[in-house]
């Protein structure tokens, strides 16, 4: 099973933090990072989970459109940029390993459960996505000695400036 952690596009500045949009750069950006995406063929969840805020949304169905429209996009929880990465992380640990499965995200949450499924531990961590940018895990055969849980293993990071997606001048925290 392949688990693809996807930071959300660049959105507009707005005081109600949950309404944010995803600017015109970012629709753009998801558009070029869905076709990189599908011209790779490496990037074929069977679902895309997205949380409950509006970039994360929009850069959900932003990626859908590029990819298969008739791909499962479903609003969870457990993504917000101030959720604890062991809720998800006890999720993924019975989620169906014959299916591959995207989350489309914030920081600084996506980091530290991606640190936590390599690491068994949420701290240091070890990644910084950019808006736009891809960490894509594989799970293994081997389990974590503290938690029980799966061990994943990086496959590929994929850095937007590499399919032209840069994440623009959004430097706020919970992005």
């Amino acid at each position: 099973m392949q688990l693809f952690l996807v930071r959300h596009a660049h959105a507009l500045a707005m005081d109600d933090d949950a309404a944010r949009p995803l600017s015109d750069e970012g629709r753009v950006a998801t558009a070029r990072l869905g076709a990189f995406l599908r011209g790779t063929g490496v990037f074929r969840p069977a679902q895309l989970w997205h949380s409950p805020l509006v970039r994360a949304r929009e850069t959900a169905d932003g990626l859908m459109a590029a990819l298969a429209p008739e791909l499962m996009v479903v609003e969870t929880d457990d993504l917000l940029p101030e959720d604890d990465p062991v809720l998800l992380a006890r999720r993924l640990a019975i989620y169906p390993t014959t299916h591959d499965l995207a989350l489309v995200g914030h920081e600084p949450h996506l980091a530290a459960l991606a640190t936590l499924l390599v690491r068994g531990k949420v701290s240091p961590v070890m990644f910084n996505l950019k808006k736009g940018a891809v960490i894509a895990l594989e799970r293994t055969e081997r389990v974590h000695k503290a938690s029980g849980w799966p061990r994943w293993r990086v496959r590929w990071v994929l850095a937007p400036e590499l399919v032209g997606t840069a994440g623009g001048n959004d430097q706020r925290v919970g992005g």
